[in-house]
């Protein structure tokens, strides 16, 4: 949630920047005229109780028989009565403000590439070398399916489309590849590993900035109003949510195995196969607490942390700096890290990483106490460390051979039981 008190100080700064992320200007203005009213009737509320409190004293002073005291007693009531209207008027005034307020994005950093869309990204860097084959390379579901390690159909028949039954090696290599990135974020990088809910509440999903806007995207179950998790960022932001934390509690490092389940609403016709686009999926999550004045070198170390996965495994990739229109709704500045996949000879994305600022943190109420006694809020950011699926996809594009076989990355034979390449049945 942006600061209320920011966007009365600069109304014309947070109308050209919301603008850069398809807000209309006049959202802002309609906030803005809401919030000066909202501030008013609180000003009234609070005068008319001042009223009412010296009424009050004026009837303790006055003999209630007499028709001094009967004319202070109806008075008191009468102000009873327009408070209460007043209170009425005021919450309606603050229920379509709060409407406004929870659905704008947060500010886009100073250095974004301004544009619509993904078009208007910028690449910042490439790692490896693009594989080439003498041969032409096979998609991942095709190597899946004919290693017998990948199994769309049955998983339709159960499930329906967008779900994957991994088999024998597949199951083995999707374990050692999750394995292995838990391995690296806590044995080099400093994170402490948790195993969080998977369902959470609708404030859950409120503080990390989901809901209200974008239920349509998840699972929930009806019978609770329980939400299945669409990335473990959202109970790993929450874990702190109403506490104060200590300033030498910062910086925090979590990261997380959890399944993610995502509806998919809108992505009809695309990524129809394989295990790009899932309903179901494995993804290890990265999530850091700090405090405000050192987000912006969390970001890039946050986001070197993912990088380094990939480097490990031999994967080429680049990395973008997302445009204002291509950003996520609680990100100020991410960076996207994208795999190569050689069937179709383009980079896909493999890690999102963002700095969301207080953005978060001020919806979830998570604070830090400065050594000179203030309060203030954190900053949070979170990150892909990575998709795991998409990680299988992009090994077996990348380690398959002419054969029909995939060679397992060295880093990852000790978490396969010595098992060095897939073959065909």
């Amino acid at each position: 949630m942006l600061n209320a008190k920011f966007i009365r100080q600069n109304p014309e700064l947070v109308k050209a920047k919301l603008q850069t992320r398809k807000v209309d200007p006049a959202e802002v203005e309609t906030y803005l005229a809401l919030d000066q009213q909202n501030r008013e009737a609180i000003t009234k509320i609070e005068g008319l109780k001042r009223q009412k409190n010296q009424l009050t004293q004026q009837v303790s002073q006055n003999d209630p028989q007499t028709a001094a005291g009967q004319a202070l007693i109806t008075e008191v009531k009468t102000m009873n009565t327009e408070i209460k209207q007043a209170e009425v008027a005021q919450g309606e005034l603050n229920e379509r403000l709060n409407y406004l307020a929870v659905r704008f994005p947060n500010l886009p950093a100073d250095d974004l590439p301004v544009g619509p869309d993904e078009a208007s990204n910028v690449e910042m860097r490439t790692y490896g070398t693009i594989p080439t084959f003498a041969f032409k390379p096979k998609a991942h579901w095709e190597l899946g399916e004919s290693l017998g390690i990948l199994d769309f159909d049955r998983a339709a028949k159960v499930a329906g489309a967008r779900f994957v039954y991994y088999k024998d090696a597949g199951a083995l290599l999707e374990r050692a590849v999750y394995n292995f990135m838990l391995d690296l974020h806590t044995q080099k990088q400093g994170y402490h590993e948790v195993i969080p809910p998977y369902l959470v509440n609708a404030q859950t999903m409120y503080g990390t900035g989901q809901f209200p806007k974008f239920k349509e995207d998840v699972y929930t179950v009806e019978s609770s109003g329980m939400t299945l998790i669409p990335t473990a960022e959202v109970p790993l932001t929450n874990y702190y949510a109403n506490e104060i934390l200590t300033e030498a509690q910062l910086p925090t490092y979590f990261t997380a195995l959890t399944p993610c389940y995502r509806s998919e609403a809108g992505s009809a016709g695309r990524d129809t196969r394989g295990l790009i686009r899932m309903h179901q999926f494995h993804k290890v999550e990265m999530v850091k607490y700090c405090k405000p004045e050192d987000s912006a070198a969390e970001l890039e170390k946050l986001t070197d942390n993912a990088e380094e996965v990939l480097r490990e495994l031999g994967l080429a990739y680049h990395v973008i700096k997302l445009s204002t229109g291509d950003t996520g709704f609680s990100a100020a500045k991410t960076y996207d890290i994208e795999v190569w996949m050689p069937e179709q000879g383009v980079y896909r994305e493999i890690s999102s990483c963002s700095n969301c600022l207080d953005f978060q943190a001020r919806r979830a109420m998570i604070r830090y106490r400065k050594a000179d006694g203030s309060v203030a809020y954190v900053h949070t950011l979170n990150g892909s460390g990575l998709a795991v699926g998409r990680t299988v996809a992009a090994i077996l594009e990348n380690y398959q051979q002419a054969d029909g076989s995939v060679k397992i990355p060295k880093v990852l034979q000790r978490y396969t039981n010595g098992l060095t390449e897939i073959k065909l049945l």
